[in-house]
C-alpha cells in the first residue's frame, strides 16, 4: 500500500480517489495494470501537491530596522566588469562547467544566510538583498558561513538563465517530495524517509544572467562570484583579513588590539591569552584576557559581549596606558568614516605612591567617607558652602544649661541610709544629748 500524506490544511481534489489501497489478491489486473495505476495515482497526488499554494516571507524583510549605518559587509557590492560572450552555452561548455566548479573550495567575503532563497547576485550587477533586507536576512535565517570561513560547493545546478550553487550542504532537506509519503500494509504505514537527519546548515547562492546563459568558462565564474567569494589560496588569517578595511587589516597583521574589535580579530590578532578571568562591573560582567609576562609587556584586553571594550597596556617602569575609544565602528560602517579626528583617547593611570608637584599640582584630599559634594554640619556652620548658597535657616547646637552641685549636707558628708546595704549592721541609735543645769537668774523652759 502506498498512502500520500497531505499537508495540513489542504484539501482532496474530487477527481483523486479517497483511497489508494491495492493488494494482489483484491483486483484480478494484471501486474502491468496495477503498475499503471499505482503510477497515475502518484502523478495526480504530486500534482496535487503542487497545487497547494503556501505563502512563506522569504524576503528578509523583517519589522527589524537597523539602527543607523548599516555594517559594510552587508552593503551593496561594487558589480564587476566581466567581458561575456555572446554565443549561449552548449552542451560540452555545460558539462565542463559543472565538472570544474562541482566542490569547488573557496572564502566567503560576505556572510551567507541560510534560508531557502539565500542570495542572488547579478552578473556584473548588484546583490539582492542588500542594506537591511541583507541583514534581517541573516538575523532571522541565521548564519551558514562568516566572513573568512572556507566554503564547500556541495551542488551546481544549471538553469534556465541562472547558475545555482548549494553552499555546504545547501539550505534544504535531501528529497523533499518523498518526506510526505507514507508506506506500509492495513492501517500501519511508516514513512519513506526517516526524519532523523539534523536541520541543514548551508546556504544558497544564485547567479544571475537576466536571460539564457552566455557561453562562459569556469575562469569567468569564479570572476563573477569574487565580491562573495574568493578562490585563491589562502592561509585563515589571510581570508579573513581580506574581508576588513585596510587600516583595521594592517592593525591586525601588527597584532595590535584596538577597542571595538570583535573576539574573531583578537584571536586573530594575539592568538589564544595566557589567562583568562570573569568579573563584574557593577551590573555589567566582562572578561578580561591577559597577554604577556612581566617583565615584558602586559595586556589586558576587557570584553564584554563580542567586542572590546577597554585595553590596558602596562610596562615595568612606566604608568599603564589606557584606551577607552571605539577605533572600529566607525570603519565597519558603510560610509567607511574614521571614528574621529583624534586617533584615539588615551588615558595615562597613576598607581601607587605619585609624588606630586606643590607649586603646580594640590594635594591630595585626606581620605573621607563622604560622598563627592557631601556637606556636613560642621561644614555648614563654619560657611564652607558650595558657592551662590547662603547660609540661612541653619539650626544652632542645643545649648543645655550648666549643671549644679546637690547641696551641702551635715558635716559634708551624706548619711548611709539604714539597711541600704545587707551585708552591712544598722547602727546604732545615736544617745540623746544630756540635759544641762539651769542657769542663775534665768526662767526655766518647759
Amino acid at each position: 500500500m502506498i498512502r500520500l500524506s497531505r499537508l495540513s490544511g489542504a484539501r482532496r481534489p474530487s477527481h483523486l480517489p479517497a483511497s489508494v489501497n491495492r493488494t494482489a489478491s483484491s483486483s484480478p489486473q494484471p501486474i502491468a495494470g496495477r503498475a499503471l495505476f499505482c503510477a497515475v495515482a502518484c502523478l495526480l497526488s504530486a500534482a496535487a501537491l503542487g497545487a497547494q499554494v503556501f505563502t512563506v516571507d522569504t524576503s528578509g524583510k523583517g519589522t527589524t530596522k537597523a539602527n543607523g549605518p548599516v555594517d559594510r559587509r552587508y552593503a551593496q557590492v561594487a558589480p564587476t566588469h566581466v567581458e561575456l560572450s555572446k554565443a549561449p552555452l552548449d552542451a560540452k561548455t555545460r558539462i565542463e562547467l559543472i565538472r570544474a566548479l562541482q566542490s569547488e573550495q573557496g572564502f566567503a567575503m560576505r556572510p551567507f544566510p541560510r534560508g531557502h532563497k539565500g542570495l542572488t547576485l547579478a552578473a556584473n550587477g548588484k546583490l539582492s538583498p542588500a542594506g537591511e533586507a541583507y541583514l534581517n536576512a541573516v538575523t532571522s535565517s541565521g548564519t551558514s558561513a562568516k566572513p573568512g570561513d572556507r566554503v564547500v560547493f556541495t551542488d551546481v545546478q544549471i538553469e534556465h538563465g541562472k547558475i545555482v550553487f548549494l553552499i555546504n550542504g545547501g539550505p534544504d532537506f535531501k528529497h523533499r517530495l518523498l518526506r510526505h509519503i507514507q508506506v506500509g500494509g492495513g492501517n500501519v504505514t511508516a514513512p519513506v524517509i526517516q526524519d532523523t537527519e539534523p536541520d541543514p546548515q548551508g546556504a544558497r547562492l544564485t547567479l544571475d544572467f537576466g536571460g539564457r546563459i552566455p557561453e562562459v568558462t569556469p575562469k569567468q565564474v569564479k570572476a563573477l562570484l569574487a565580491p562573495l567569494i574568493s578562490f585563491d589560496v589562502k592561509t585563515p588569517i589571510q581570508a579573513f583579513t581580506d574581508t576588513l578595511p585596510a587600516v583595521l587589516r594592517d592593525a591586525i597583521l601588527s597584532h595590535e588590539v584596538w577597542v571595538g574589535m570583535s573576539i574573531d580579530m583578537v584571536l586573530f590578532a594575539k592568538g589564544q591569552p595566557r589567562t583568562k578571568t570573569r568579573e563584574m562591573d557593577g551590573q555589567m560582567p566582562f572578561e578580561e584576557w591577559i597577554y604577556g609576562l612581566p617583565p615584558a609587556e602586559v595586556e589586558f584586553v576587557r570584553i564584554n559581549g563580542n567586542r572590546v571594550i577597554r585595553v590596558e597596556v602596562a610596562k615595568v617602569g612606566e604608568k599603564p596606558v589606557i584606551f577607552t575609544e571605539n577605533r572600529v565602528e566607525g570603519l565597519l560602517m558603510t560610509d567607511g568614516s574614521p571614528a574621529a579626528p583624534e586617533v584615539a583617547k588615551v588615558r595615562v593611570q597613576q598607581v601607587g605612591d605619585v609624588q606630586k608637584d606643590p607649586d603646580r599640582q594640590a594635594p591630595d584630599a585626606p581620605p573621607s567617607l563622604r560622598k563627592p559634594g557631601e556637606q556636613t554640619a560642621d561644614d555648614r556652620l563654619k560657611g564652607n558652602q558650595p558657592p551662590g548658597q547662603k547660609n540661612t535657616g541653619v539650626m544652632r547646637p542645643v545649648q543645655f544649661p550648666p549643671e549644679h552641685p546637690d547641696p551641702p549636707t551635715d558635716a559634708g558628708k551624706v548619711r548611709k541610709q539604714p539597711g541600704a546595704n545587707p551585708d552591712e549592721e544598722p547602727a546604732p541609735p545615736a544617745a540623746a544629748p544630756s540635759p544641762q543645769p539651769p542657769v542663775a537668774g534665768s526662767t526655766p523652759q518647759n
